[in-house]
C-alpha cells in the first residue's frame, strides 16, 4: 500500500507548487536576505557562536535543553554556513526532541537540510523525518512520519525560482540573529516557508523592541524579534525571541505555551569554562614514536569522519555547556539523564542517497 501512497503525495505536492506560484516572499524580505552576502565578512563572522538554553515549565521545572551553533563549513567543495540546532528533554515524563542541520550559503538559501523531530509516549512513538535538498534547479523535498508501527512517506519538489525567500527551521534561527545585531527588523519581512504537508505558507517576522530581562542575576537590555508561522488550516503559530546586544539568544518562546526557553548564565562567563588546558606528556621515547609515526593519519581520519558528521562536535560541545552550567554533584547521573532521550531514538535508516 505505500507506493501508491507515495505516488499521490508526489503528484499532488508537485500540482500545488504550481498552484502556489502566487504565494511569494515580500520584496523588502527578498532584498533584505540578498544584502546580506554583501556584508561579508563582519556582519557573518559575528554570528559564529553558540548558544545554550535550558527549557523550563511555568513553576520552573527544568524540561530539558536548548542549543544551536553557526559556523563555516564545506558542502561539496562549496563553502557556506553550518548550523546545527538541538531541544531534547521530556514533557510529562516522555522524551521529546528536536534536532536540525542546514547548510547554508552567505545569504541564507538552503543547500540542504536535516530536520528530526520525536516524540516517545507509552506504548507508541512519533518520528518525522524531513529532508530537502538542491538538485538540478529543484528543491527535492521527502518526509517520513513514523506513527507507532505506521509509517507515511512524502515526496515533492518545488523550482528555486518560486523558493525566493524561503526561510526553515534551520536558516530562520540564522536570520534573527542577523536581525538582533542590526537591532532593527525592517518593515515587511514577508518570507515562505512549508507547513507539516510541504505545503508553500507565509512567516513573517516583527520587531518587538527593547525589554529587561534577568540573565545570570544581571538585569539586561534585550531586543526581542517575533516570528509568526501562517496555516491554512490552523490559526498562525508565535515565537517571541530575545537576544543580547552580541546577537546571543536569551529566552525564546512560543506564544501561549507553558514552556519557556532561557538562557541561565552570560556566555562570556560560560566561555571561560573551555579555556584549553595544556596537557603534560610522560617522557615515553617509544610512545612518542609511535604516536608520532601515525600522527598524520590518526590526524586525517579523525578530520574525514568528524567532516562526514558534523553533529557529533556539536552534541559534546553542547553536553559540556549545560555540565558547567548545572555543575552537577553526581556527574555520571546527570550524564545518564542528559543522554537518556537519545537511547530512546531508533537506529537511523541507510540513506540511499548518501555517497
Amino acid at each position: 500500500m505505500e507506493a501508491p501512497l507515495e505516488e499521490d503525495v508526489a503528484t499532488a505536492g508537485a500540482s500545488a507548487g504550481t498552484e502556489e506560484q502566487d504565494l511569494k516572499a515580500s520584496e523588502e524580505a527578498i532584498a533584505f536576505m540578498s544584502s546580506i552576502v554583501f556584508s561579508l565578512p563582519s556582519e557573518l563572522q559575528k554570528c559564529l557562536f553558540a548558544d545554550s538554553l535550558v527549557t523550563v515549565s511555568e513553576g520552573g521545572r527544568d524540561l530539558g535543553k536548548f542549543s544551536v551553533r553557526v559556523e563555516f563549513g564545506r558542502r561539496v567543495q562549496q563553502l557556506c554556513l553550518l548550523l546545527h540546532a538541538q531541544s531534547h528533554g521530556a514533557i510529562d515524563d516522555s522524551p521529546c526532541g528536536t534536532t536540525v542541520t542546514a547548510y547554508l550559503t552567505p545569504d541564507l538559501e538552503v543547500l540542504e537540510e536535516d530536520f528530526h523531530e520525536y516524540v516517545k509516549l507509552d506504548g507508541h512513538s512519533l518520528d518525522k523525518r524531513c529532508h530537502m535538498v538542491q538538485r538540478d534547479g529543484q528543491m527535492v523535498i521527502d518526509k517520513i512520519t513514523t506513527m507507532g508501527e505506521e509509517v507515511t512517506k512524502e515526496s515533492v519538489s518545488y523550482p528555486m525560482s518560486a523558493l525566493r525567500g524561503l526561510v526553515t527551521e534551520g536558516s530562520n534561527l540564522l536570520l534573527m540573529r542577523l536581525m538582533a545585531l542590526k537591532k532593527k527588523v525592517p518593515e515587511h519581512m514577508t518570507f515562505v516557508s512549508l507547513d507539516q504537508r510541504l505545503r508553500l505558507i507565509h512567516t513573517t517576522f516583527s520587531e518587538l523592541g527593547l525589554k529587561q530581562l534577568e540573565v545570570g542575576g544581571e538585569i539586561l537590555e534585550v531586543f526581542g524579534v517575533e516570528r509568526i508561522v501562517n496555516s491554512e488550516e490552523d490559526s498562525p503559530t508565535s515565537w517571541h525571541c530575545y537576544f543580547l546586544d552580541d546577537g546571543h539568544l536569551a529566552s525564546r518562546v512560543q506564544v501561549g505555551s507553558p514552556v519557556i526557553m532561557r538562557l541561565l548564565e552570560l556566555p562570556s562567563k560560560t566561555e571561560k569554562a573551555f579555556e584549553k588546558i595544556p596537557l603534560a606528556w610522560e617522557e615515553d621515547m617509544q610512545m612518542r614514536s609511535e604516536f608520532l609515526d601515525r600522527k598524520d593519519e590518526l590526524k586525517a581520519g579523525h578530520a574525514s569522519y568528524l567532516r562526514q558528521h558534523p553533529e557529533i562536535r556539536a552534541l559534546v560541545s553542547d553536553f559540556l555547556q549545560f555540565l558547567l552550567l548545572r555543575k552537577p554533584d553526581d556527574v555520571h547521573q546527570f550524564a545518564r539523564e542528559y543522554f537518556l532521550p537519545f537511547a530512546s531514538r531508533p537506529p537511523p535508516e541507510a540513506d540511499p542517497k548518501a555517497e
